[in-house]
């Protein structure tokens, strides 16, 4: 690996929006690129990758084919290469099984020899005409340094957790991120509650009531919002998720963007129809004898705390409609509670004071995702974040088609060139008169 020369870029973090980066990078002979990850293999959710759960968007939502169909690194040409193309043409489906993408993702990483595992950015220093990024080689136990214009930092998401959680026993507690890992253990309780209302939540409520005559347990499922809400997937209203809203949202002003994300709540967050239907249809058909579930499905509900008894937790808990407190006990508690930015200490120090920052979380990004430093305005080395951008750009911050349309704008940015083509113009709607 080079060490001399400075590269255009180096990438920290590698999830599908820096793989996709560099996958769109090395089809084209412009840019020297490096990127680096502390995980010793790439995998995608690895604790979500449910028997037959999907994707929630497309196929062509790959992290190619929406900047360059042609490309080597499309999900058809991986189905090409695999011999799959035929039964996918059979299987006559846009949305595709959550494994196959993961599968995808590690097909492509394996091809680019710009990716490198085993290998944690510990620190970035800001020389002000290039980037200094120290890289811990993990498989060497050493640290080196890279010299690159711009940095691009994916560092993705980690899970939300409630603060009375923290110290629980994982096997015990734990976050959806973890379902599969602990998932043998958790059935052999004798009670199991699921807290959260969103996708995720309702996958793993479905995974195990399909398999509870195996075993013994009680599930039960909480959330604080007012009902199992469906997720709004029509099509119209899914033009949110495109490059021309974010156009129009990155210019409303800081509050007004925080307030038209409150209001897009039913096209961001809520339960694919199908996965409703499902588990409606398996309570039905259970029901059909007469006997009581071991079910309880309850939303309005939110959690306050809980602590541990004996061998098993009680859960502090309100429904807070009626504005009434009681206590719930389980063995087994899956939290479903999202996800938060994983920001690196190093940025914290090294970075949070010389940025501008629109509330205290949330810094100041431009269009092409740049961060926006106090100094030297006209800047020529650039430090880029696919991080913590729901603010700035939209409820399609976390959205793997409007993926490939950020990684357009940054090659474009720092080529100086357009290199890749930014959509514009493709809607029926419109978000402001023209």
């Amino acid at each position: 690996m080079k060490q001399k020369n400075i590269y255009d870029l180096i990438g920290i973090g590698i999830g599908p929006y820096n793989l996709g980066l560099a996958a769109l990078i090395d089809e084209q002979d412009i840019l020297d690129a490096i990127f680096f990850e502390q995980n010793a293999t790439f995998q995608w959710h690895p604790g979500m990758l449910i028997e037959r759960t999907d994707l929630q968007v497309p196929f062509l939502a790959d992290l190619v084919t929406l900047a360059n169909p042609k490309s080597h690194y499309s999900f058809l040409n991986y189905l090409h290469t695999q011999n799959r193309l035929y039964p996918f043409y059979f299987f006559h489906r846009f949305e595709i099984p959550r494994k196959e993408y993961d599968a995808y993702a590690r097909w492509v990483i394996e091809q680019l020899s710009s990716c490198h595992l085993k290998s944690e950015v510990v620190d970035v220093i800001d020389h002000q005409d290039h980037f200094e990024v120290k890289v811990k080689h993990w498989d060497k136990d050493e640290v080196k340094s890279y010299l690159a214009k711009h940095v691009v930092m994916g560092t993705g998401s980690k899970p939300a957790t409630p603060s009375g959680t923290n110290g629980l026993p994982l096997e015990d507690i734990h976050h959806t991120s973890q379902y599969l890992f602990h998932k043998e253990r958790t059935q052999k309780a004798k009670s199991i509650t699921i807290i959260g209302s969103g996708q995720s939540a309702a996958e793993v409520f479905y995974d195990l009531l399909k398999e509870q005559d195996y075993y013994d347990y009680h599930l039960t499922w909480l959330t604080r919002s007012t009902g199992l809400l469906q997720l709004d997937a029509s099509k119209i209203g899914q033009e949110v998720f495109s490059p021309d809203y974010v156009d129009y949202f990155h210019d409303l002003p800081f509050d007004q963007r925080i307030e038209a994300l409150d209001k897009l709540g039913q096209l961001r967050k809520g339960i694919d129809a199908i996965t409703l239907h499902k588990i409606y249809e398996w309570l039905y058909h259970k029901s059909v004898d007469g006997n009581k579930l071991e079910i309880t499905i309850q939303p309005l509900t939110e959690l306050n705390n809980i602590e541990r008894k004996d061998t098993d937790y009680q859960l502090v808990c309100n429904q807070w409609q009626e504005g009434s407190t009681f206590t719930f006990t389980s063995e087994k508690v899956i939290l479903a509670t999202g996800y938060k930015p994983n920001i690196p200490d190093w940025f914290l120090e090294r970075f949070s004071k010389r940025i501008a920052w629109e509330d205290e979380k949330r810094y100041q990004v431009t269009r092409d995702y740049r961060l926006v430093f106090h100094e030297e305005v006209d800047r020529s080395n650039h430090f880029f974040t696919l991080t913590n951008l729901e603010h700035s750009h939209g409820s399609g911050a976390t959205n793997l088609a409007l993926a490939v349309d950020r990684n357009v704008h940054i090659i474009n940015k720092i080529a100086g060139q357009e290199i890749y083509r930014a959509k514009q113009d493709t809607l029926f709607t419109q978000f402001t008169k023209k």
